[in-house]
């Protein structure tokens, strides 16, 4: 391999408003996009739901935002990660590392504008969600490929990490870091919380809870505690039927059968933002200590964990090395 040929690559994540006056526009991003809401005739009534929806919303949202510190921190901690990536790919690739939000800024289109002025030879796309579900890195992917055409570059598709022995080395050192806080953690029962999804997604085929659940027994198998374990589902949203148990009743029964020590785990995220910082660190710590629980973590974030970036960069250098790469993320791309 070329170690020093020009390589871009592309980290994919949800967004999020970086100030209360974007939670409505970033809500009707949001709301928009067709990977999440579909229904017969949504190509007619969509855009207008979606606003409806946002504009609904909107206000109480923006005290969620308001209660974390007036807006979002995924940029800021997606940017440090492209940071810490490309200096750990220096000394393999002539690496651009640049980020595309779904939802909000910096847009797929914007990191398409970056790249068309650099001279590359071939593209990493890289979205930042450890399972895979049509959701998140399938909607990530195609709006790439909606904007991407003028481009014309080779792409290696790296579509799930769930099961990388460096990114499992990584949630099991914060989790260890965490238990370090209790008091007794042997005691403390381990919460996975992973972002859910509605139960007809699962049922036409996607492999996100199937993902989710070997990520789990993977992270417990390495970390090789014997601590009680769950693993349920969190921000719900609309009357559907969604991926259970809720985060809310897993601490409910809990409480009920005992339980007095609890740390969750945000499972499917890499960073923080709305759903760990106040539905799980606000949300679910109050609703814990009303009913008992006296003492509740949360799992921080990866972040730029050193160990979390390393995965990162041996997932770009195995990518690039292997034409296999290519050919099997391209595959299962298509088969959405």
């Amino acid at each position: 391999m070329n170690e020093r040929r020009r390589v871009g690559v592309v980290l994919f994540q949800l967004g999020g408003p970086d100030r209360l006056s974007a939670v409505q526009p970033f809500l009707y991003n949001l709301f928009s996009d067709p990977d999440i809401f579909d229904f017969p005739f949504a190509w007619v009534a969509r855009r207008p739901l979606a606003w409806l929806i946002s504009a609904t919303r909107a206000r109480h949202v923006r005290e969620h935002y308001a209660a974390i510190g007036g807006g979002s921190p995924i940029r800021e901690q997606t940017e440090g990660q492209a940071l810490a990536l490309a200096e750990a790919l220096e000394p393999h690739l002539d690496a651009a590392v640049v980020i595309a939000m779904r939802y909000w800024k910096p847009t797929t289109a914007e990191a398409v504008r970056r790249l068309a002025r650099l001279r590359l030879d071939e593209l990493v796309l890289l979205p930042l969600y450890p399972q895979y579900s049509r959701t998140t890195t399938g909607s990530s992917l195609r709006e790439w490929r909606r904007r991407a055409k003028p481009l014309g570059l080779p792409e290696r598709v790296i579509d799930h990490f769930y099961d990388h022995p460096l990114y499992l080395s990584a949630v099991v050192e914060r989790i260890e870091q965490a238990l370090a806080e209790f008091r007794r953690p042997a005691e403390v029962h381990l919460v996975f919380s992973a972002h859910g999804l509605p139960v007809s997604v699962i049922a036409a085929g996607d492999p996100y809870q199937r993902q989710v659940e070997e990520t789990v027994r993977l992270v417990m198998e390495q970390g090789g505690w014997t601590n009680p374990h769950w693993l349920c589902y969190q921000s719900r949203v609309g009357p559907q039927k969604w991926l259970e148990p809720s985060l809310t009743e897993t601490l409910e029964r809990l409480a009920r059968e005992g339980a007095r020590s609890v740390l969750v785990v945000p499972i499917s995220f890499v960073s923080d933002h709305i759903e760990t910082l106040y539905e799980i660190n606000l949300e679910a710590r109050a609703l814990a200590t009303s009913r008992g629980i006296e003492e509740f973590g949360m799992m921080r974030a990866l972040g730029s964990s050193p160990r979390f970036i390393a995965a990162l960069a041996d997932l770009v250098l195995a990518a690039v090395s292997s034409r296999e790469t290519l050919s099997v993320g391209l595959n299962s791309l298509s088969s959405d």
